[in-house]
């Protein structure tokens, strides 16, 4: 079993080797830009928190569902660092693009129900959601040199909306937005690991 993930590992890496030469651009330079774009994506959607709390009410906080409800809790993703570095590249690098592509439709929603926030801060987060689609596209085309192939796992995020009244609108946003925020942590999470295979750091430095 040792041998065939250390394989594995090694067919990946001659892969991506091969996209990078086709693509004219060294692997590491493609894995940091992305590292950069989804570094840039979990910042963005932790301001987007923190201009949220500054107009949430109390009784909305009551109101939003648990963590567990996100509509990518259904991927099985590594739950801290140790398991994270376990996980060979091709699978970190499918979670994290899996992670992305399930939240196309999500930050569609977002995008177009920000328009009509009930909230003083509307046009700033009106921005950054829109900053968020353009770092999210991007990332999502880097992923896809990175990987050769455009295969990717959807979601099913159908049962994602946000109501209409004024508390249940910001509650629904704000809770779409933390699982947002959630996700965005790992990804990055995920490429920083990658990023330091690539760049063949031990893993205590990761």
């Amino acid at each position: 079993m040792a041998r065939r993930k250390i394989g594995g590992s090694r067919l990946f890496m001659m892969v991506l080797c091969m996209v990078a030469a086709c693509s004219a651009v060294p692997m590491s330079d493609l894995i940091d830009r992305a590292s950069q774009r989804s570094d840039i994506m979990h910042s963005l959607s932790t301001a987007l928190t923190h201009d949220l709390d500054s107009h949430f009410p109390p009784i909305g906080r009551m109101m939003m569902p648990r963590p567990s409800m996100c509509h990518t809790s259904s991927l099985q993703t590594p739950i801290d660092k140790e398991q994270a570095l376990q996980l060979s590249e091709s699978d970190l690098l499918s979670l994290t693009r899996s992670l992305l592509q399930a939240w196309f439709d999500p930050l569609i929603i977002l995008s177009t129900s920000v328009k009509t926030l009930p909230h003083p801060a509307q046009t700033s987060i009106s921005n950054k959601i829109r900053e968020l689609q353009e770092n999210s596209k991007n990332l999502g085309d880097g992923l896809d040199i990175l990987s050769g192939k455009v295969f990717l796992i959807s979601l099913q995020s159908s049962s994602v909306h946000l109501k209409c009244d004024r508390i249940s609108k910001l509650a629904n946003f704000n809770f779409l937005l933390s699982c947002f925020r959630r996700d965005s942590h790992k990804i990055d999470s995920f490429l920083k690991v990658l990023r330091c295979r690539v760049a063949k750091m031990q893993p205590e430095m990761c």
